[in-house]
């Protein structure tokens, strides 16, 4: 859009509360500053105006140049993001008219869009210079009725990534499209790797049964901190943002506890670590697990006990070291593992208070420790075949609940072998849910010991909880009718939640071991098959108890392989019911997908000889794959 003459609002306090009741913004780690203008219209708000401003000429405005204005109708520096929430809808994006210009065009496809917008590739080196991001936001229903609607221009800055936010809404008619701004904190600055998310997250329509708003943006305009424009290159491509941390492989982690202030680095061979604090010892028990969030540059890592009765000890380092020893667990991604104290018994034996004062870690080649934490070994979910819990976004300060009548669909979807997984923030960690009106009375669940109940906790992450059918059951009753019509979630702390299903419980396994099948990356449409001559290493890694992770993504989530020259012929293997056959289905959730040597053999055989010389991947939406690998199972 062209710039125009804009004319200034002063919105009044009763006005402000009346934006806060219209829907509120999510919350977030950082509130950055904020500003917002009026939209760019020629028509005043009359409910702002005065008789002194409807006399006042209207003041020029110098017009200012967007970095980007989309009348080239070029966007691909745009695309869906998962890394506010996975709950995020798959938009369809388009150029199209819209206010007199070529706007950008946001059309969802069920739930609410995420827009990432790729900052860095934009700005290049400039990226370090830039402090006020300035655009256009507007919202068009189908039908041509006007709704209010809102939401957040969400800002992932400096070297940690650091989430900060600045809502923006439109709640008058004749104030839409609307100018939105978010300017840096002091003390932040965007570095490479940066990027904005810009939501949806209010459509009153919606809310009152219309059909979903489509939302444009344009005129986005990066200023530094003397308000200079700043050049942007629009031929940047957008490259989707993670989702969140990779839990690939690993056990779930409960009840964790973190060793404090355990940051330290050290060359390939060398070893660094620290004197373990009284509750990382008390934490050492059977069925307990440390878990290292690390860089290397080999993505190897493992622990020493230096000071073990039994002597200097190196733990999980598989056969890096030529031992032979085992292998600790670790994620696709490199960056994480877990050793199990049951690794650690092995060699320094049951009594932790034999294994020294001492932790330490190492690894093959240069390398650096972010944290270690130990806590107790829980089962990994996924969903198979969830139902969405409509709408289920909401918040809540430290002990506060929230939440909705649970529509039919979900007490349809809450049977025995079920689970519940909620996807959401808290300032602890921590989520559970809470059923309010069941027969048997209040009923919090899956909080562990938060509330000194010392009741069963949920399995948890940070960013997805997963409740069981038989976890309710075991407070509720069997009876799915006594449990109530809501169902709300709670922490200990301020909380979000994004969204909340429910679907069968599929476990992922712990693998150690692991053999990378080496270049394995590869993209295909929906329905279609592409791989890779399977090397002598991944074919011996192929044994009984073995597992082929896959990193991966999906326009569906689904995931499978196909060995296409197997001697029984060709075969597509974990793929469920989604090509109607009714065959098992592998572990997925849309970012990882496990499927065993065993679904394998049940279809071509026991006889790895016979099963060909390829290994394909397959989905039922376009698909790419990152990688592939084959790990030992520790069952």
């Amino acid at each position: 859009m062209k710039a125009r003459k804009i004319t200034a609002l002063l919105l009044t306090a009763a006005m402000t509360l009346s934006l806060v009741a219209c829907g509120g913004s999510a919350t977030t780690e950082t509130t950055a500053e904020t500003t917002e203008t009026t939209a760019e219209t020629t028509e005043p708000a009359a409910e702002a105006a005065t008789e002194e401003t409807a006399e006042a000429p209207a003041e020029e405005v110098a017009p200012v140049t967007p970095s980007i204005d989309f009348e080239d109708g070029v966007f691909g520096f745009v695309g869906n993001d998962k890394s506010v929430t996975t709950a995020a809808d798959d938009a369809v994006f388009s150029v199209e008219d819209y206010n007199g210009s070529k706007a950008l065009k946001v059309t969802p496809q069920g739930k609410m869009p995420y827009v990432g917008i790729q900052v860095d590739a934009l700005l290049g080196d400039n990226i370090a210079n830039l402090k006020t991001i300035e655009m256009s936001i507007g919202i068009e229903n189908p039908d041509g009725t006007f709704y209010a609607s809102s939401g957040n221009i969400y800002a992932f800055v400096g070297e940690d990534a650091v989430k900060t936010n600045a809502a923006w809404s439109v709640y008058l008619e004749t104030v839409n499209p609307k100018t939105v701004s978010y300017t840096l904190a002091d003390g932040q600055a965007f570095v490479a790797g940066n990027y904005i998310v810009v939501s949806l997250e209010v459509d009153n329509g919606k809310t009152d049964g219309a059909t979903q708003a489509n939302m444009y943006i344009d005129n986005i305009t990066f200023k530094d901190a003397a308000g200079n424009v700043l050049a942007a290159d629009t031929s940047a491509e957008y490259v989707a943002a993670s989702s969140g941390p990779d839990r690939s492989n690993l056990y779930a982690v409960t009840g964790a506890v973190e060793f404090a202030d355990f940051a330290c680095s050290g060359d390939g061979w060398a070893q660094n670590g620290f004197d373990m604090p009284q509750e990382i010892i008390d934490a050492l028990v059977p069925g307990s697990v440390v878990e290292i969030t690390y860089t290397s540059e080999s993505g190897d890592m493992w622990i020493v006990m230096p000071d073990a009765a039994a002597g200097w000890m190196r733990v999980g380092v598989g056969n890096a070291d030529g031992s032979g020893s085992d292998d600790a667990y670790r994620n696709n991604s490199k960056n994480t593992c877990q050793i199990t104290y049951e690794q650690i018994a092995a060699l320094c034996g049951d009594d932790v208070s034999a294994w020294g004062a001492r932790m330490q870690c190492e690894s093959d080649t240069a390398w650096e420790v972010q944290a270690i934490k130990v806590g107790m070994q829980a089962p990994a979910y996924g969903v198979a075949g969830g139902v969405e819990f409509a709408n289920f976004a909401c918040n809540g300060d430290g002990w506060a609940q929230n939440g909705f009548d649970m529509p039919q669909e979900i007490i349809d979807a809450l049977v025995p072998g079920s689970v519940v997984e909620i996807t959401y923030t808290s300032e602890s960690g921590d989520m559970w849910i809470v059923m309010p009106d069941a027969a048997a009375g209040w009923m919090r669940v899956g909080v562990g010991n938060a509330d000194g109940s010392g009741s069963a906790d949920a399995v948890t992450d940070g960013s997805k909880c997963y409740v069981t059918y038989e976890q309710i059951a075991a407070v509720c009753g069997d009876d799915v009718s006594t449990w109530g019509a809501r169902m709300q979630c709670e922490s200990d702390t301020a909380w979000e939640v994004q969204a909340v299903k429910v679907g069968t419980a599929t476990q992922f396994k712990p693998l150690k071991n692991l053999v990378e099948f080496p270049d394995f990356a590869c993209t295909g449409g929906a329905w279609s098959q592409n791989g890779f001559a399977m090397p002598q290493e991944i074919l011996d890694a192929l044994v009984p108890g073995s597992v082929v992770t896959i990193s991966y993504t999906s326009e569906t989530g689904d995931m499978w392989v196909v060995m296409n020259e197997a001697a029984a012929g060709w075969m597509r293997v974990g793929q469920g019911n989604a090509d109607g056959s009714g065959s098992a289905a592998a572990a997925c959730n849309g970012s990882v997908c496990q499927v065993p040597y065993e679904m394998i053999a049940a279809l071509c055989s026991d006889d790895v000889s016979t099963w060909g010389s390829t290994m394909q991947c397959e989905s039922s939406g376009a698909w790419e794959v990152l990688s592939v690998a084959v790990g030992q199972s520790a069952e």
